[in-house]
């Protein structure tokens, strides 16, 4: 545009300035171009104008050939610039513990490009293909997500993939004991087939069983159309077994939005576990108008794997030491060092600290997400004492609970959906439901999430008796900075894509309205009045005083 509009004054400069002839007595009123006209009878002047005229239709023309590309691209830079303002905005606002003031302008968008085919039908496919999820819950959540991408790759059709019932959580539960498998299959239609089992007459078919392999982790397409392709094709059926991060994290964006429409749509819970989970949800809505879920993975299995010291003594040393042995290829590690490094889970007493230095108030009611606390009740009293309304599912639901406790899966599903339902989520890990939760608070227009800048935290509660609560917690306002779930952590490359679903996030144009900021205003200010006249409300005296859950194989 600054093209056209240079090329433009040129134009008019050579009009008013080479064309126009000397000036006449009293004609010093009258414009450049009224005094060519006044000429244009001379022979002169007419094939100066024709050159001009000329030169400006060149110029046109070849302005021409940009325009589209140029307008094409408004809407882009727009966008980006809008973006970087808003952005820039809030890293000089205060942090909002309870949401994001710009959430409003991010939204998920996972829809079918105009140019994505249509799915492979089973009769005419490559094959079928069984996959055998790894892990727990969420770990395994990751894989039946890059199992359905993968069919996609290879032109397969997917048989319901297999859940894991061997490793450390030892739950018989199968797919459509967790999840819905009907809407499962109905769901992904347009994008992949995707069939109950393999038909009577091709196992019947088939010279040989199966054909089993494991692929590297976090392959690429190019991997499996080069490896697997050709050996599905020949046996017609291949089972990939421990399929957990087996696809590589980057792909093209009809491949990611995939990944997102199976990860956030097509995998839903049964309609029990849904009931369940619900349920929970009501009933800290009933006790409060806003509730904070926080995921503790401090569990005997995750504290062994992170060779980390939580100041049990000897005797956790010997504990953890002894579940340890349960990994082979584990290095020994020096617990100081991985805590400096940003690699422990943070205690019990810990996340409580950082919650109440971010400014959350000790009547604020939270839900704990968990399994099996290692030091059980001692080491969960810091926290309660810190937040006396504490709440977890059995707490909740013990009665609804009863059918479900033999299965931690569908445990850890109840868990999923309270954390999910929440206003404010809170990890003390980076394993892998703070993964998959902290992406899909970002589709769900970026729901706050907080997660825990352990390097530099760990730091701070080394030292926290060496200084006042105030300059505690005025660090941690400041260390926490780009680990709140805001819309400007969001770096394209950054972290794994179940993390960071960039490609499934879209914006709005950012626009600042003076009615709509005075009402967020005024909306905020009753919620606080609410909050801080409900009976009970009070504040505590303040205290006075990367490694991942997937496991190696």
């Amino acid at each position: 545009m600054k093209l056209a509009a240079e090329v433009w004054r040129s134009s008019v400069r050579l009009l008013t300035t080479t064309n126009s002839p000397p000036q006449l007595n009293g004609g010093g009123n009258k414009s450049g171009i009224w005094r060519w006209r006044s000429f244009s009878g001379q022979p002169k002047r007419t094939v100066t104008w024709t050159w001009v005229c000329g030169f400006m239709l060149f110029t046109l023309g070849v302005i021409s050939l940009f325009t589209g590309h140029v307008v094409s691209h408004l809407e882009w830079y727009s966008q980006q610039l809008s973006k970087r303002s808003l952005l820039d905005m809030s890293r000089r606002e205060p942090i909002d513990v309870w949401k994001s003031k710009y959430s409003k302008f991010f939204y998920g968008c996972s829809e079918r490009g105009r140019n994505f085919p249509p799915a492979v039908q089973e009769h005419s496919s490559n094959g079928y293909l069984l996959i055998a999820a790894s892990g727990g819950l969420n770990q395994q959540r990751t894989g039946i997500t890059d199992a359905v991408v993968v069919a996609r790759i290879l032109n397969a059709t997917l048989v319901v993939p297999e859940l894991d019932h061997r490793s450390y959580w030892k739950d018989d539960s199968d797919f459509k004991d967790i999840f819905d498998v009907n809407w499962f299959i109905s769901s992904l239609t347009k994008d992949v087939t995707v069939v109950k089992r393999v038909p009577d007459r091709v196992m019947r078919s088939m010279e040989k069983p199966p054909y089993t392999m494991r692929v590297p982790r976090k392959s690429t397409p190019e991997y499996y159309l080069d490896q697997v392709l050709p050996i599905l094709s020949r046996r017609h059926v291949l089972q990939l077994t421990k399929f957990d991060y087996r696809l590589a994290n980057d792909l093209d964006e009809d491949m990611q939005k995939l990944r997102c429409r199976v990860n956030y749509n097509a995998l839903r819970f049964t309609k029990r576990i849904q009931s369940v989970g619900m349920k929970v949800v009501k009933r800290m809505r009933k006790m409060a108008t806003r509730f904070i879920a926080v995921h503790l993975r401090f569990e005997p299995d995750m504290l062994a794997f992170s060779g980390c010291d939580f100041g049990g003594g000897v005797k956790e040393r010997a504990e953890l030491a002894e579940i340890r042995k349960r990994w082979d290829t584990l290095p020994d590690l020096d617990p100081l060092e991985e805590r400096k490094r940003g690699k422990c889970p943070l205690t019990p007493h810990e996340v409580g600290l950082m919650l109440r230095a971010l400014g959350f108030a000790n009547n604020t009611y939270i839900y704990v997400a968990s399994g099996e606390i290692y030091g059980g009740e001692k080491t969960l009293r810091p926290l309660r004492d810190l937040f006396p309304n504490f709440y977890t599912k059995e707490m909740l639901a013990n009665d609804e609970l009863k059918p479900l406790l033999p299965f931690s899966s569908r445990l850890a599903a109840i868990d999923y959906i309270v954390s999910d339902e929440s206003d404010v989520f809170i990890t003390n890990n980076n394993g892998n439901m703070a993964k998959i939760l902290a992406g899909r608070r970002r589709y769900m227009r970026h729901k706050r999430t907080i997660r825990p800048n352990a390097k530099k935290l760990s730091a701070l509660f080394m030292d926290r008796e060496k200084m006042e609560w105030h300059t505690f917690a005025k660090k941690v306002k400041s260390c926490q900075r780009g680990f709140m779930g805001d819309p400007d952590e969001f770096k394209p490359g950054r972290g794994e894509f179940h993390e960071y679903p960039q490609s499934c996030i879209c914006q709005r144009p950012f626009s600042y309205d003076k009615h709509s900021t005075e009402e967020d205003e005024k909306e905020e200010i009753q919620e606080e009045v609410h909050n801080n006249t409900r009976p009970g409300y009070g504040h505590l005296s303040p205290p006075d005083s990367e490694r991942d859950e997937v496991f190696p194989d």
